[in-house]
């Protein structure tokens, strides 16, 4: 496992231990202490993305961070959260109205980095962190629980249990598909995916610090030291580290719909005033 980590960007040059991805116009730098992952107003033909990570071009088994580990972040973005809504009630949200809330993804923490370059998924995905994402984003991983918006999030396919969901919940997509009754499927699919997740009240757009306290018996995660969700067995590891702002979507649902693609946004950014990972 990794040794103790701090960044708090205050040097002249980034850390050597980042790997950046900036496509479509996407820059990341350091001013006055501050990372900022930033991508320039994009249309839904491009794809643009702001990127740090520990893990790029290394397989799986060498990634860095396995529990027990604290990681505490600083962090506010451009916009605030799309907040969550019924689906009944949900409206993706136009250009006129992209100043108002985040659009696309944004996010920190741990993940396998399931997909290959051509976006097939080469492995079970399994993610500890807070994570964003706007409509018409719609991974409904959860049953009740919207399938966008800023949360706290726990995924973990890759386990036993999920091998003997994966039967069920293929059989019960089907049976959504033929017959819109989604209920069965969502609890099979929250069974095979393995997540646990909580929408986060506190404004994205304002600084605040959070923390993710992962140990093997249960990932506990906090924003100013408030606990917003403990869920017990989450992954073990390995994964790498991941900060991230893109204009992508993702609709995943009980139904069977699978779909991505990237949205027309403005200028946007999130801004990171410190990493801190301590083991133990």
């Amino acid at each position: 496992m990794d040794a103790d980590f701090e960044d708090d960007f205050d040097g002249a040059t980034l850390n050597p231990r980042w790997f950046l991805t900036r496509p479509g116009g996407g820059t990341v730098g350091a001013s006055r202490s501050v990372l900022r992952l930033a991508i320039p107003a994009s249309r839904a033909s491009v794809y643009a993305n702001a990127q740090i990570d520990d893990y790029d071009h290394q397989p799986r088994r060498a990634y860095r961070w396995r529990p027990p580990l604290r990681l505490a972040v600083r962090a506010r973005a451009s916009a605030p959260q799309h907040p969550p809504a019924p689906p009944a009630l949900a409206n993706p949200v136009t250009i006129a109205d992209a100043a108002i809330t985040l659009r696309g993804t944004a996010g920190f923490g741990f993940w396998n980095y399931p997909f290959a370059p051509t976006g097939a998924v080469l492995a079970p995905p399994e993610a500890v962190w807070f994570f964003y994402a706007s409509p018409p984003s719609n991974m409904a991983l959860v049953p009740g629980v919207p399938g966008w918006g800023w949360k706290a999030q726990v995924v973990h396919a890759r386990r036993w249990g999920a091998l003997a969901a994966l039967p069920p919940a293929l059989a019960t997509v089907a049976w959504a598909r033929l017959t819109g009754h989604m209920a069965p499927a969502a609890a099979w699919v929250r069974l095979l995916s393995g997540a646990v997740e909580a929408h986060l009240a506190p404004d994205l757009a304002d600084w605040h610090e959070y923390v993710l306290e992962w140990r093997q018996e249960a990932a506990r995660f906090l924003v100013d030291g408030v606990v917003m969700l403990t869920v017990p067995d989450p992954p073990r590891g390995p994964l790498g580290f991941v900060a991230w702002i893109d204009n992508q979507f993702a609709v995943a649902t009980p139904r069977g719909t699978l779909r991505f693609g990237a949205l027309d946004t403005p200028a946007q950014w999130l801004e990171l005033a410190y990493i801190r990972a301590t083991r133990g």
